[in-house]
């Protein structure tokens, strides 16, 4: 067997939730990572154990600037992602998602580098097909308080497939759900959100009835993912992500389980343009990349509230 060939390796919002998991599992593959962090969402404690290591380095820069740097991969995960953080500046998530792509199509075109697209499933919009395939062009409302984050990653898609037939090697992988340790418990995703009200014993908050379903993919399985999507022949786009669905109530109730909580659950309205169905349709990355999830849901919860339960802020 040939040994796997080395890379020196960008990581465009290293510092953040995936972006950190993402820049551990390459050094540990043993390729050289760049990370690249304007710490706008990211933080360096989450790449504390990196920042020794002789082969990591990490650059704090918005990716709207342009970089002057050799690489041979790129990963663009530098975005905010969850709706505080996206709907707390519109225009500037718009950009990143607009700007900051292109200046990452230029680099990766000037060094010939191959670059992986983080997309998402909020390009599905609030579905009318479930579960969501990559042939669904979706059902997003251009003008809502989420479309800076939703069209600014269909317009992320639009320009690396637009490189893409002018010679570029790019690829989309379009993410759904993902949780695990180093998630910010304020970044307002259900998974942090009902965990953290749960160990503080405070009432868990359910929008709309709990009725709206979600999957979601544990933060291993879907680096695993990428990684597997950036060394294959596919472009994409492919959805990455746990096609095992339940409601926010079941999702909420398994969460008081496994933290052992009695709060109670409270029911407040469904914001603007939320999701009822997420669900991926994953049939490609099986067939493609042989990829699967591999971590069960109560494994990766355990994970994940162990993490948040050894915060100082809730300790």
């Amino acid at each position: 067997m040939c040994a796997q060939k080395l890379k020196k390796i960008l990581v465009t919002g290293g510092a953040g939730f995936l972006g950190s998991h993402l820049c551990e599992k390459l050094i540990q593959l043993g390729h050289q990572v760049v990370c690249v962090d304007n710490l706008y969402t990211g933080s360096t404690d989450n790449i504390a154990s990196l920042l020794k290591d002789p082969h990591f380095t990490f650059i704090e820069q918005d990716i709207q600037i342009p970089l002057s740097i050799e690489v041979d991969e790129i990963y663009n995960l530098a975005c905010p992602a969850s709706p505080p953080h996206y709907q707390r500046d519109p225009l500037y998530t718009m950009r990143t998602c607009v700007i900051g792509v292109m200046e990452m199509l230029n680099l990766a075109k000037n060094c010939g580098a191959k670059l992986l697209q983080a997309s998402t499933s909020e390009v599905y919009g609030d579905p009318t097909v479930h579960p969501q395939h990559e042939e669904y062009v979706g059902h997003v409302n251009p003008i809502g308080i989420r479309a800076c984050y939703d069209e600014g990653k269909r317009a992320g898609e639009t320009l690396c497939f637009d490189a893409k037939r002018a010679g570029l090697d790019v690829k989309v992988a379009r993410i759904f759900n993902t949780y695990g340790p180093r998630m910010q418990e304020d970044d307002g995703r259900v998974v942090s959100n009902l965990i953290v009200q749960a160990l503080k014993g405070e009432p868990l908050t359910i929008y709309g009835k709990g009725e709206q379903t979600r999957s979601f993919c544990y933060v291993d399985d879907l680096i695993n993912g990428l990684i597997a999507l950036m060394e294959s022949s596919e472009s994409g786009p492919l959805n990455l992500g746990n096609p095992v669905e339940m409601t926010i109530a079941e999702f909420a109730i398994k969460v008081l389980e496994l933290t052992s909580s009695s709060s109670p659950l409270i029911y407040k309205p469904l914001p603007a343009d939320d999701p009822k169905q997420r669900c991926p349709d994953i049939s490609k990355a099986k067939q493609l990349l042989s990829w699967r999830p591999q971590v069960a849901i109560d494994e990766g919860l355990k994970e994940t509230i162990s993490y948040f339960a050894g915060l100082a802020t809730l300790s």
